[in-house]
């Protein structure tokens, strides 16, 4: 028996042949491709919700069991053994490094953390109060203005430039935008640091004074990093490999998605969960709120509650929780009203039937968020912490991408629903 579906025209009554295409873990795709040559017809999927658009070996993800893959690797083996750069390699070259491919990787990304000196113009044409995504999107997007040797995207030695180049200068140009929006001078990385340390060193030190970075620190940020460097086809990857899909260069293809990250609905997530903390405001309005989130006629919501994908347990809620514990304690930030607040919302949640039987668990960006405040790091920056993060998988599903003999440019199709053909009135007419 052929693995095809028929589709039947019954106003023609013609009928066309449709494979199944069967990847290794997941749903079978129906390809469509024949449809609108044979028959004439279009599908109508908005937000490509039930619409493979790729081929993919990076990412897996089991919404209903609550499973997230790396490369195959499951993302609790990752959080608890590896660490952000090896996770890099992984997904980008497809294997975990051996200790001497790990070694030159992580070499590699030392040497290309600087940026060009030109660049710190650009920030000086930004204003003060410019929020650091809006920075963000800018700088990356003029990056290749200035490195042409890694430009030609069929090169693959450029496209391997152009990936460690991305994950090295990401966390400088992170930070150099946060010191802009507060005034104090651009601190050069440092190639004696891990680097989530030499992040956290461009962030928070001063030449006036010796910078230790915090172990807790960096091992939260290491493993917030992880959990966010990819996701399967969500928005911004997609808005990636659109952007690729024309042969635009990378780094107009990473701008691209950092523009599509910057979104509340995508990346900004966990700053709306600070702000909601701050709307409740004491943990004795919790039970108003909690109302408030029941009630289907308020537009009120629990930020950082639920997932779209996740119908079980985020997983990476599970792994960063105890994280998010583990800071709170050593960091000494129990007695900031805040986090109380926080803590006591995560326990009442997770004891209500309510949000019990909806599955409505705190997610990565809840705690996140929380983490991130504790660490000192401000709410404008949340969402530049992920796109550090997310460099990572963009990176490799662009390349991915590039590498598919399939690849095509993206067209998406519409249903049309405008005025039908009608003549152009002159203006005394109208």
């Amino acid at each position: 028996m052929k693995d095809t579906v028929t589709i039947l025209d019954n106003a023609t009554g013609k009928s066309v042949e449709l494979p199944i295409r069967r990847g290794t873990l997941g749903p079978p795709a129906i390809d469509i491709g024949a449809l609108q040559r044979e028959l004439g017809y279009v599908t109508y999927d908005p937000g490509f919700l039930a619409t493979a658009s790729c081929h993919s070996a990076i990412t897996y993800i089991d919404g209903e069991q609550g499973v997230l893959l790396y490369r195959g690797y499951p993302i609790e083996q990752l959080a608890e053994k590896s660490n952000f750069l090896e996770v890099a390699h992984l997904l980008i070259y497809g294997e975990l490094p051996s200790q001497a491919q790990l070694g030159e990787f992580t070499n590699i990304i030392r040497r290309h953390t600087m940026f060009n000196e030109s660049l710190k113009s650009f920030y000086h044409g930004f204003h003060h109060d410019a929020h650091p995504m809006a920075i963000m999107v800018g700088v990356v997007g003029s990056l290749s203005a200035f490195y042409h040797d890694s430009t030609d995207i069929h090169n693959p030695h450029h496209r391997d430039i152009a990936a460690h180049r991305l994950i090295a200068k990401m966390p400088t140009i992170a930070a150099a935008s946060y010191k802009h929006s507060i005034g104090e001078p651009f601190m050069y990385p440092r190639n004696n640091l891990n680097y989530c340390g030499n992040l956290l060193h461009m962030m928070f030190s001063v030449p006036a004074e010796d910078y230790q970075v915090d172990p807790l620190a960096e091992k939260a940020l290491d493993l917030i990093f992880i959990l966010h460097a990819d996701h399967e086809q969500n928005a911004s990857t997609s808005t990636v490999r659109l952007a690729g899909s024309s042969s635009a260069d990378p780094f107009a293809c990473i701008s691209a998605g950092i523009a599509s990250l910057w979104g509340p609905a995508h990346g900004g997530a966990n700053e709306e969960v600070l702000h909601m903390l701050a709307e409740i405001g004491d943990s004795k309005n919790i039970p108003k709120y909690i109302a408030r989130a029941k009630d289907k006629n308020d537009s009120f919501r629990l930020m950082g509650f639920g997932h779209r994908v996740y119908k079980n347990h985020d997983p990476r809620a599970r792994l960063i929780r105890a994280m998010c514990h583990e800071v709170l304690n050593k960091l000494g930030n129990q007695n900031n009203p805040l986090f109380e607040l926080a803590l006591k919302l995560e326990e009442v949640a997770l004891q209500d039937e309510y949000f019990i039987e909806r599955k409505l668990y705190p997610n990565v960006d809840f705690y996140s968020g929380i983490i991130y405040k504790a660490l000192g790091i401000p709410t404008n920056m949340f969402t530049v912490m992920f796109a550090i993060a997310r460099t990572v998988g963009w990176v490799a599903q662009w390349m991915e991408m590039i590498a598919d003999p399939n690849q095509r440019i993206g067209r998406p199709r519409q249903v049309y629903d405008g005025a039908t053909r009608r003549d152009y009135a002159g203006i005394k007419d109208r």
